[in-house]
């Protein structure tokens, strides 16, 4: 008996006390010796793009995270589509990513390749995490030190979208059951979700990441127009009046808003304060407050920006593990935008 608890006691140790093989495989120092300048001119890259435009923080992190939570980060949803392949990026959940996201990651590939050492050594996958880094910096988040090492995905196609992402109605239990399947916690899911312009697209999905993101009318109307000229009743009137303004019944339903009616061009806290005021723009979003369970962690990080931060890099960094590629699972894309 004594010998049986031994053998269970390693087991545990050994199975829950280690990372998972894929995140034992990424490192800080991935390209160290292959390519060992990458993230300063994947950093230049994405800083000359956010200088063109604010928008490449919201469609450079939005992407990060539509990817990972389909077929895990390993660029799929980069893949262009062919006559024979309908591609992840023309699922209908993917169609509101913006095309500004999809070109900072193909010029900082670009800018990587221009260096004839880093030539085709660096994956679609990996550029694609720190510029998502680079972006949220830019936005005046936390900067951090990004794994790498993942391998550009072999296969990408519309049907594997399906139910793989957040929808705007969610309750906080389906959100649980989402994320849990990618080993991410009720903690980590309420960090994403105040990233404001990550993380979903109709949450703007994964445009969850809501501290800096938009959000087209037609993903919260059944909030603001309801029977009787009635609202959603856990939603600030104020708040539904102003979003009534910008999104009248007869809108083109692809117009956009700011998600963050306070600061929606910086990554702060302001997203947990406004849903604390009853100014989620989608029901998923309040759900976090309406909820008790995480109602305490909502009010922490409303309270807190550093505790948010903290837990956001926290959260991003485990997303970034989800799924990965290594060895013959994936390759390096010449163009990140098909297949080699």
């Amino acid at each position: 008996m004594a010998k049986e608890l031994l053998l269970l006691l390693i087991f545990l140790v050994l199975t829950l006390g280690l990372p998972s093989p894929c995140a034992a495989q990424l490192r800080y120092n991935y390209y160290a010796s292959t390519c060992p300048n990458v993230e300063n001119v994947v950093r230049g890259a994405v800083a000359a793009k956010f200088r063109q435009t604010f928008v490449t923080v919201p469609a450079t992190v939005r992407l990060f995270f539509h990817d990972c939570f389909v077929q895990g980060c390993d660029a799929s949803v980069m893949i262009a589509s062919t006559p024979s392949n309908r591609a992840e990026k023309d699922n209908p959940d993917n169609l509101s990513l913006a095309g500004d996201g999809f070109d900072t990651v193909m010029k900082a590939k670009a800018a990587v390749d221009a260096d004839p050492k880093c030539r085709n050594m660096v994956s679609c996958a990996d550029i694609l995490a720190l510029a998502t880094r680079d972006a949220i910096a830019l936005a005046g988040g936390p900067s951090y030190a990004v794994e790498l090492g993942r391998g550009d995905g072999l296969s990408s196609t519309a049907q594997s979208v399906a139910g793989k992402l957040p929808q705007p109605t969610f309750s906080l239990d389906q959100l649980n059951s989402l994320f849990a399947s990618h080993g991410l916690t009720q903690t980590d899911l309420i960090a994403l979700s105040g990233s404001d312009f990550a993380v979903f697209s109709p949450l703007k999905l994964l445009s969850r990441a809501h501290t800096v993101g938009f959000s087209h009318c037609n993903r919260f109307s059944s909030r603001i127009y309801r029977p009787n000229n009635g609202v959603d009743p856990s939603m600030n009137r104020t708040y539904a009046a102003q979003l009534r303004g910008m999104c009248p019944t007869n809108v083109d339903p692809t117009i956009a808003i700011n998600m963050d009616p306070e600061t929606p061009k910086s990554f702060d806290n302001a997203y947990f304060q406004n849903l604390q005021k009853g100014m989620g723009l989608f029901t998923s979003d309040q759900s976090l407050f309406a909820d008790r369970r995480s109602r305490p962690t909502v009010n922490a990080f409303a309270g807190n920006k550093f505790a948010f931060e903290r837990a956001f890099v926290t959260a991003i960094t485990k997303l970034g593990r989800v799924g990965v590629k290594t060895g013959q699972q994936g390759n390096i894309r010449r163009d990140c935008s098909m297949f080699n």
